[in-house]
């Protein structure tokens, strides 16, 4: 970025980060929502004279008992040797044992490996990390197609399931209001249980409603059956692209099918927004077990047709080695306690 200075974004400038950024947890509300949870939240912008070249924000975790904190960074550029740089240098100002930087960059097989190399080359202290928190693969959808192309991308069985969901009169409706949001906290809570995984809190999803609905970036989707909802999503909107990162189910009237037609209209309604992709926030990798728990979501969201993408991954820049060590231990045993308490 030649002589370009990095320093911290204003309030002011806002409209000038949001066109900067690439991913809605990168978006101004996004930092915003983090901020209210109580996380320190920290802006940053590369700048040539007044100009914003590039921007982002992580945030800063404190590790219990401890005086240090740990970085996050998700969905952010492609690193380079000044953007480190200031991540290393903020790092050792918030006192964080290091930093996970996830960037929003997709790869493939051919550039894998120069991709890699290339982020490794930066500095010493970044190594390839052994915790991802988003999923290396995602699933998206060109909402640029026609309906009738969107359609005949589908698997067969989908498709059948769309317009089986029709037959039985299921209905598909879009909210902001806040009933339709406590029906949406019940079925996500529901179905976290029933499918024994660990969801964020109902703190954390009321405080994304808070920020991001009244600034137009979140909705809710919901399909109902003879006045029944059955299945509700809550969806993102950020630049040119629908997100779809949460939803719940009931159990009752499988045979309806109205997960099915819930994200058909989906779709629909990125398209009716003029978007431009539509984000399923994760897949398996192409050669995943059918044993692997999430198997059955995969299946679900491969069968509209998406393109698979990889990303190139995440890192973890070190700046406190022996901590370093001993926190990745200390949350493998973390998670081993949760998980056989789960059963």
């Amino acid at each position: 970025m030649g002589d370009s200075i990095v320093r911290e974004v204003e309030e002011n400038e806002k409209s000038a980060y949001n066109l900067r950024v690439m991913h809605v947890v990168q978006s101004w509300e996004w930092g915003e929502f983090r901020r209210k949870t109580g996380l320190d939240l920290v802006r940053l912008g590369h700048f040539s004279g007044k100009k914003m070249l590039n921007a982002y924000q992580l945030t800063f975790h404190q590790v219990p008992v401890l005086a240090q904190t740990i970085g996050y960074f998700p969905k952010g550029p492609m690193p380079d040797a000044k953007m480190i740089e200031a991540l290393a240098t903020l790092g050792k100002s918030k006192n964080a044992a290091f930093i996970k930087i996830e960037p929003n960059v997709v790869i493939d097989e051919k550039t894998r490996e120069e991709a890699h190399n290339k982020i490794l080359s930066l500095d010493s202290r970044l190594i390839l990390s052994k915790k991802p928190l988003f999923t290396k693969h995602n699933f998206v959808i060109d909402l640029t197609r026609t309906e009738a192309e969107l359609m005949r991308a589908m698997h067969p069985k989908t498709r059948y399931n769309v317009g089986l969901a029709h037959r039985y009169g299921v209905q598909v409706y879009e909210s902001t209001k806040e009933e339709d949001f406590e029906i949406y906290l019940k079925l996500y809570f529901e179905t976290t249980k029933r499918q024994n995984y660990f969801g964020h809190t109902p703190t954390y999803h009321k405080l994304i409603w808070e920020t991001l609905m009244p600034a137009g970036m979140a909705r809710v989707l919901i399909a109902k059956y003879q006045g029944k909802p059955l299945a509700v999503w809550m969806l993102f909107n950020f630049a040119n692209t629908l997100y779809y990162p949460y939803g719940g189910s009931s159990i009752e009237n499988k045979e309806v099918m109205a997960s099915n037609l819930l994200c058909w209209e989906a779709i629909r309604l990125g398209k009716k927004m003029g978007l431009k992709i539509f984000d399923m926030w994760g897949a398996l990798a192409p050669d995943a077990s059918q044993k692997d728990s999430w198997y059955g979501f995969h299946r679900f969201k491969a069968g509209y047709g998406p393109m698979q993408v990889e990303y190139i991954g995440t890192y973890d820049l070190i700046l406190q080695q022996a901590l370093y060590r001993s926190l990745n231990l200390a949350d493998r045993f973390r998670w081993l306690y949760l998980k056989t308490m789960r059963r």
